[in-house]
């Protein structure tokens, strides 16, 4: 499995606000400056942790984001998810859901590999908090 950007560029930035959000919300603006991205495309990657109900908006002068919960509770699956979708080692014998559309399917036996490697990054990145890369980043 490669990240794109969005994935690569959101951890950065979730992490950046997990960091600095103690005080309240923190400025697209310095977490841009921080993690040299660009403004727009960490809109963009902001509205979709958004939307996935990982982080909230506070409008006006004094706004920002802020994590909608501890950073204990967000795994890395999540933040993933929600910036690349879905999150699975292709097979051209597997659909997006595991399952199998291969006419060959019987006969092969890269199926189960793929399908393992799939259910091993899952469960790795489902155990993983933003807490606990906090900490790995911190100490």
């Amino acid at each position: 499995m490669k990240l794109s950007t969005k994935g690569r560029y959101g951890l950065r930035a979730i992490v950046d606000l997990a960091i600095n959000g103690n005080d309240g919300p923190v400025p697209i603006s310095s977490i841009a400056d921080r993690q040299s991205l660009s403004e727009s495309y960490l809109e963009q990657l902001m509205a979709k942790l958004k939307k996935a109900g990982l982080v909230t908006s506070i409008r006006g002068a004094q706004g920002g984001y802020c994590l909608s919960r501890d950073a204990s509770e967000i795994s890395i699956g999540d933040i993933l998810r929600a910036l690349e979708g879905d999150i699975n080692v292709d097979c051209v014998g597997l659909t997006k859901d595991g399952k199998i559309k291969c006419p060959r399917s019987s006969l092969c036996v890269s199926k189960v590999v793929w399908r393992r490697i799939n259910d091993a990054i899952a469960e790795t990145v489902d155990a993983l908090s933003l807490g606990a890369i906090l900490k790995e980043t911190i100490e």
